[in-house]
């Protein structure tokens, strides 16, 4: 049984406590999770990438307060269409202020706080923010379902006819994560509206916007559904589906479009002409919330993350306590390249001992007495693999370039 096939049989919650990722307490509540230092590196690492993935995509980022007045709420029409998922209002100074929902009204008052000209277009506003879901007690479970969610969110203000071509980059922005992150979709949806009063009343504003959707879904081939009843209240959305270790189906990323809160907002820039145009909306998330993200890679991945992810990269394995110093030597030169690498000394067992125990670290280097004297590793994968013994600065080199490459594979060089 190899290691994809031992650890993938566990759902997330269990997998995630056994590998000291994250834990709940019910003296900080249901739904609350809190993050223990592996599970914190991995959630860092994968922020850090998204950040960096806006920012190269021209995204510029934000921060906006958890809080905000209950008049937002009703201006952008999540009180009246979404408050029984919302926390009651708290009373301050005479004024009610509540735990946000979205962050999206937050970016559309930061959008209207300057004026913007059509040569500013696309405007795309990004952050990684807290907002908070008044979720029942009985859908909690472990960080798929959570009341305090931290949202990787994104918001493009574009001419109407830059719609589709933004749209478009952001689905091939996701695509690109999910590449780099090793996981697959289960499906893709376009999410339509359904009967009932959930959703704004504006017939023309959700046939134009689900055209285009669907315009963008066609032009990037990939396989969808169309799922009424599944849009958010502004407008439809493409969800990105992906099922968990039960078999349970959830949404990671979205594209959706928005012609309703830019019309609540009054939300404008000065055209060409001179004279002042509504800007549409769309909403992107490359991997939805982080919680939800982390809870899939470790069920896809059974705690096995590719390298570039992985809380510890490379398990450092002194034969004894005379090599004992080249491994610390060799632990500090990995932090100073920016490798997380732990030791694991001969006083935590034998060495194949250890070598089982390090099972998911993506590197394992094996310091002897030879490869002391000679300030060489012998590296061992985690698919069991071993590359002869070699300069330390070398494969560290070698190592580094790949996590840096956000490359799923273990080696520059395929298994034979």
């Amino acid at each position: 049984m190899d290691v994809r096939e031992e650890t993938t049989m566990h759902d997330h919650r269990k997998l995630g406590r056994e590998l000291d990722l994250f834990d709940t307490d019910p003296l900080i509540g249901a739904g609350l999770p809190y993050w223990l230092p592996d599970g914190a590196a991995v959630r860092h690492t994968l922020e850090e990438y998204i950040r960096t993935a806006e920012r190269r995509a021209g995204y510029r980022h934000v921060y906006s307060p958890v809080l905000g007045k209950r008049e937002l709420y009703e201006i952008s029409g999540h009180w009246s269409h979404y408050s029984e998922d919302m926390y009651p209002p708290m009373d301050l100074g005479g004024e009610q202020v509540v735990l946000r929902p979205s962050l999206c009204p937050h970016h559309a008052v930061i959008y209207r706080s300057r004026s913007h000209s059509y040569r500013e277009l696309p405007l795309r506003m990004a952050e990684l923010g807290g907002m908070y879901r008044s979720e029942l007690s009985g859908v909690l479970g472990g960080l798929t379902r959570v009341r305090a969610i931290q949202l990787n969110d994104a918001h493009i203000f574009c001419a109407p006819d830059q719609v589709a071509d933004e749209a478009w980059s952001a689905l091939e922005m996701i695509r690109r994560a999910y590449a780099a992150l090793g996981i697959t979709p289960a499906r893709y949806r376009l999410s339509l509206p359904g009967p009932g009063g959930k959703y704004v009343a504006a017939p023309e504003m959700w046939r134009r916007s689900t055209a285009l959707l669907t315009e963008v879904l066609d032009r990037s081939g990939l396989p969808y559904e169309a799922a009424e009843g599944e849009a958010a209240f502004y407008g439809p959305k493409i969800d990105v589906q992906f099922t968990d270790a039960a078999g349970r189906e959830s949404t990671l990323s979205t594209v959706q479009i928005d012609f309703h809160q830019p019309d609540r907002f009054n939300l404008h820039y000065i055209g060409a002409d001179g004279a002042k145009h509504r800007p549409v909306m769309i909403h992107r998330s490359i991997i939805g919330s982080v919680e939800r993200a982390v809870a899939h890679l470790v069920e896809q991945h059974g705690g096995a993350f590719p390298a570039w992810l992985a809380p510890t990269q490379l398990a450092v394995l002194p034969i004894s306590e005379a090599e004992l110093p080249n491994a610390e030597a060799l632990a500090r030169r990995c932090g100073e390249i920016g490798l997380r690498a732990e030791i694991a000394g001969p006083e935590r067992g034998t060495l194949g001992a250890r070598v089982r125990e390090a099972r998911l670290v993506p590197y394992q280097a094996v310091i002897g007495a030879k490869e002391a004297a000679d300030d060489h590793v012998a590296l061992r994968l985690r698919d069991g693999r071993r590359i002869d013994p070699q300069p330390a600065d070398a494969l560290l080199a070698r190592i580094s370039a790949l996590v840096e490459a956000h490359s799923t594979a273990l080696w520059d060089t395929p298994p034979a």
